[in-house]
């Protein structure tokens, strides 16, 4: 098999990312050596490579996913929004500059072309525009496609966007340069899908529409006999079939990937609903700051059973937390300038003073400092943060990314970091790099939590802190977990999905002789 697919989307969060996943465990399962691919992704929840490149953690996943290594190559451009007219750029891997939205979609952008399968931000392009950067796009999908027998690709929001298409270089734009088949997944909870299936199509050009395949139903409830009648008139009036109806399950939303948006639920996602294995849960508090990143930090907490998080904005809700995270954030002044509005900050100074359990992480550990100088990210200066640690930052124009491992509470400890500020700490007792006053913590290293001894310990102090008699699952393995739901993932498609005519379309393409759908693309 030399084979491709780029996996499209009604909208966002029609459920691309967790398609693509899904797919790409099945034909792991099958024997084929497969890798996952996003041209160009916005997200505030990144990842560091092995070789020390920045991507988004939904290609992570899905590398995982594939059963492979991670790599700049599967998602060479990563957007990270600063605010709503602004991200900085990442360009294989390493951040390039920042742009606002006319800049980068319709003005001057960077570009870089790979060698030798090098990570390297390569040479600035000034004058351009982001179709400057298709070449590097699909200089990286044909060395994956020269390395795996099959590429699955995932789009972004809509092929639809018709205010972009003209320098797209994540949907049409790469499925026609490279020839690829497009598979587009609606989310049938949300309502509105024959309506969203057939408008997606019929706002794309003879030369869009002869590669959309067909599509994919996801998030369907109830009895589908309901539903084939429609599956046949949207064949009736498309020519194009569905591949398949993917039933709604709880707990498949791992690793989100909206910059901009994040839903304060009442739990993460799906948080474990397994009973406490002491007597009490133990209640986590996250601040939903601004432009939070790195949220999935906490997943790992949610994963214990007894653990209760929840994102919280309001110091009230502080009160019955017996731990409070401040998660990562891509505007720490801006974020802690919104913890001071909210009377969050008070809370928190209360809270460290009376040995209530504190984390910060990234961000949030740049927060807690004693002082911010800041002329790279916000260009604020000086800042004074909340002051519960002996730390001073000082923010870098160079941005760390690494996967450092170390030792905490007895227990080796993996992570890795994201981040300009530079922490100097000058007291208390070392912690991952960061330190800790009493029963408040602060580190630079995302993901450590997903350590399981760690997590175990650190969880345990919390208790003992908290006056809680929780205790620990002895037995909770982050990874494992991951790994069923990725083979859920993978079971959702093969028991759900029509498999023979999604490997025949990965393998061949897009069906020849799809009629065309007036009105197409405007002029």
């Amino acid at each position: 098999m030399n084979g491709g697919l780029l996996v499209a989307g009604t909208t966002s969060d029609a459920g691309k990312s967790v398609v693509t996943a899904g797919i790409c465990r099945w034909l792991v399962r099958q024997g084929v050596k497969v890798a996952p691919f996003k041209a160009q992704n916005m997200s505030l929840n990144s990842f560091v490579t092995r070789e020390g490149a920045e991507i988004g953690r939904a290609q992570a996943m899905q590398a995982q996913a594939c059963r492979v290594e991670p790599t700049a190559l599967m998602n060479p451009v990563l957007l990270k929004p600063g605010g709503e007219q602004s991200s900085q750029v990442v360009l294989l891997g390493k951040p390039v500059g920042e742009l606002s939205a006319r800049g980068f979609f319709g003005g001057s952008a960077p570009a870089a072309r790979p060698s030798s399968g090098a990570v390297s931000p390569g040479r600035r392009l000034h004058g351009g525009r982001q179709q400057r950067l298709l070449g590097t796009v699909l200089d990286c999908l044909a060395e994956l496609r020269g390395t795996y027998d099959a590429v699955i690709c995932e789009g972004a929001g809509s092929p639809a966007e018709i205010n972009l298409r003209q320098t797209d270089i994540v949907n049409m734009g790469i499925a026609r340069n490279a020839r690829l088949p497009v598979l587009v997944v609606g989310d049938i909870d949300r309502g509105g899908v024959f309506a969203s299936f057939f408008g997606t199509v019929a706002l794309l050009s003879p030369e869009d529409q002869e590669l959309v395949a067909g599509f994919l139903v996801n998030k369907f409830r109830g009895d589908v006999s309901l539903l084939e009648p429609g599956l046949d008139m949207l064949h009736g009036l498309t020519g194009r079939h569905t591949y398949g109806v993917l039933p709604f399950r709880h707990g498949l939303g791992i690793d989100e990937e909206d910059g901009l948006r994040v839903s304060l639920r009442g739990t993460v996602r799906e948080s474990n609903v397994s009973p406490p294995v002491g007597e009490d849960v133990l209640r986590v508090a996250v601040c939903a700051i601004p432009l939070m990143s790195n949220f999935t930090d906490v997943d790992a907490l949610a994963a214990e059973p007894g653990v209760v998080v929840r994102f919280v904005d309001r110091p009230e809700e502080l009160a019955d937390a017996d731990l409070v995270v401040i998660p990562g954030t891509r505007g720490t002044v801006r974020a802690l300038q919104w913890l001071r509005e909210r009377g969050l900050a008070e809370a928190l100074v209360r809270r460290a003073a009376e040995q209530r359990p504190v984390l910060g992480i990234c961000g949030g550990f740049q927060m807690i400092g004693e002082h911010i100088e800041d002329e790279v990210e916000s260009r604020q200066g000086p800042v004074d943060g909340l002051g519960l640690l002996p730390v001073r930052v000082r923010f870098a124009r160079e941005k760390t990314l690494t996967r450092p491992t170390g030792e905490a509470l007895g227990e080796h400890v993996e992570g890795y970091e994201i981040h300009h500020g530079v922490a100097e700490v000058h007291g208390g007792e070392p912690f991952l790099d960061g330190c800790r006053v009493g029963q408040t913590w602060g580190t630079h290293w995302h993901g450590s939590l997903e350590s399981d001894g760690f997590r175990r310990a650190f969880l345990r102090e919390v208790a003992a802190a908290a006056g809680r008699r929780f205790v620990p699952a002895p037995d909770t393995s982050f990874a494992a977990l991951r790994e069923e739901q990725l083979d859920r993932l993978g079971d959702l498609i093969e028991q759900h999905a029509d498999t023979d005519a999604l490997w025949r379309l990965i393998e061949s393409g897009a069906p020849q002789g799809l009629p065309f759908i007036p009105p197409g693309a405007p002029a």
